[in-house]
């Protein structure tokens, strides 16, 4: 058995954990935008306002693993709105227009859409 086939039986857990550590730096993202904490390079427009509800509600709903595919694909295309509305105004490239995090956000959700929450998710106990 190869080393690769020895780890399948751990991807629910590591699922698991890239949810979590994602949804805990999605919702700083969500508490800076609507608490100003972290204190926030930019100023807060409604715009923002909305953003950062939907960051710290939906980021919350992905670290417990509630609702976790469509509260996902909500947020993929809220990364995929933020990168074509602010970040690509700049430039073209991510590296050079610092849309490098809603890029990644957008994918990994995107991904959870699909893949679902893996372990230690309330979604797992709605199924049972």
């Amino acid at each position: 058995m190869s080393v690769f086939e020895r780890l399948s039986p751990y991807q629910p857990t590591a699922l698991a954990i890239l949810r979590v550590i994602t949804a805990l730096l999605f919702i700083e993202h969500g508490t800076q935008k609507l608490f100003g904490f972290p204190p926030a390079p930019f100023t807060i427009t409604t715009l923002f306002f909305v953003a950062g509800a939907i960051e710290l509600v939906g980021g919350v709903l992905i670290l417990f693993g509630l609702f976790t595919r469509p509260i996902a694909f909500l947020l993929s295309g809220e990364m995929a709105i933020a990168y074509f509305m602010l970040h690509m105004q700049i430039d073209f490239f991510p590296a050079n227009n610092q849309g490098d995090g809603a890029v990644l956000f957008c994918f990994i959700f995107l991904f959870l859409v699909f893949a679902g929450p893996g372990d230690w998710a309330l979604d797992n106990r709605q199924r049972r």
